[in-house]
């Protein structure tokens, strides 16, 4: 059973999982936080003047029947108390508190091995080929694909996911999960909510933001146990996603091609995968979460995908 009010608060800017959670300690259930005032909310670590605004200018009534649209557009909203929510994306302090998911929602293969595959929105040719080819090999071995549904790398990976009979991709968005961006990839999203799901903490018609697309990207690597960076630049998104997977312990890989982030990354420290059978590195790779260099180089980073 879905709470209205549990999904009302979560949309609010500023409260994620934390301050929810502090919210209903405080107040007994996130309903009652709901329909505290303004003083009491300010009393809550954390809640400032405009979000403790926010949260008394929501209208439970209202939240009831946009959960209701959505679901009528084949949306399942999935809270983080809820047995369906994903295992290792529970275990991090800044898990979305509720999930919007669009398709097919296989448990075992969400909670399962599961790579997520990243990179550049303009790869070479080699990169583009590679992304594909080793989403394939990958889901034919019994991976999970998950990326983030950007031009170029992204798309190559949930591509290669979904040519391998059986294969299974999560795309984790930067919007809503009724309103796709790229617009231009409507027809792989069709695709994949047939296969695979589209995910995102974002309201079903969120427009995608800079804000939300670097969000995601601790979306994209929790749900993994492993973030292989297929090409980029030093000042590229995927470089977000690197740095996300350093901070929540994934195991992190690289392709060995010129690019300027894949160099920066094999000299800090990250595996280098082999195309022909990236499986064998991955029972196998490390990362050097000492290197100081790197961490300042995902801070530069921009919001490439």
């Amino acid at each position: 059973m879905i709470d209205p009010a549990w999904v009302a608060l979560s949309l609010v800017e500023r409260v994620g999982s934390k301050k929810l959670r502090a919210l209903v300690t405080a107040f007994g259930s996130a309903e009652a936080a709901l329909a505290a005032d303004k003083a009491a909310l300010l009393d809550i670590p954390g809640i400032g003047t405009k979000t403790a605004a926010a949260i008394c200018a929501l209208d439970l009534r209202e939240a009831e029947r946009a959960i209701q649209r959505w679901q009528s557009n084949g949306v399942r909203l999935i809270t983080l108390d809820h047995p369906a929510y994903p295992v290792r994306l529970r275990e991090l302090d800044d898990a979305p508190p509720t999930l919007f998911v669009r398709g097919v929602w296989d448990e075992r293969a969400v909670n399962g091995r599961a790579v997520a595959i990243v990179g550049t929105r303009s790869p070479s040719p080699q990169a583009e080929t590679a992304a594909q080819h080793i989403a394939f090999t990958l889901a034919a071995r019994g991976y999970s694909i998950v990326s983030g549904l950007a031009r170029g790398i992204d798309t190559q990976a949930h591509m290669g996911a979904l040519a391998c009979s059986g294969g299974y991709t999560l795309a984790v968005l930067g919007g809503g999960v009724l309103n796709i961006y790229p617009p231009e990839n409507e027809s792989h999203a069709k695709a994949i909510s047939m296969y695979g799901a589209l995910v995102s903490e974002q309201m079903p018609y969120a427009d995608s933001k800079a804000t939300y697309l670097v969000a995601r990207n601790r979306v994209i690597t929790g749900l993994c146990e492993a973030v292989i960076v297929i090409e980029t630049e030093t000042d590229g998104g995927a470089m977000h996603a690197a740095r996300r997977a350093l901070e929540q312990g994934r195991r992190l890989y690289t392709l060995d091609l010129p690019a300027s982030g894949n160099r920066a990354l094999i000299e800090a420290g990250a595996s280098v995968v082999s195309v022909n059978d990236p499986s064998v590195e991955l029972e196998q790779g490390n990362f050097n979460a000492g290197t100081q260099w790197y961490r300042d180089a995902g801070k530069r980073s921009n919001a490439d995908s």
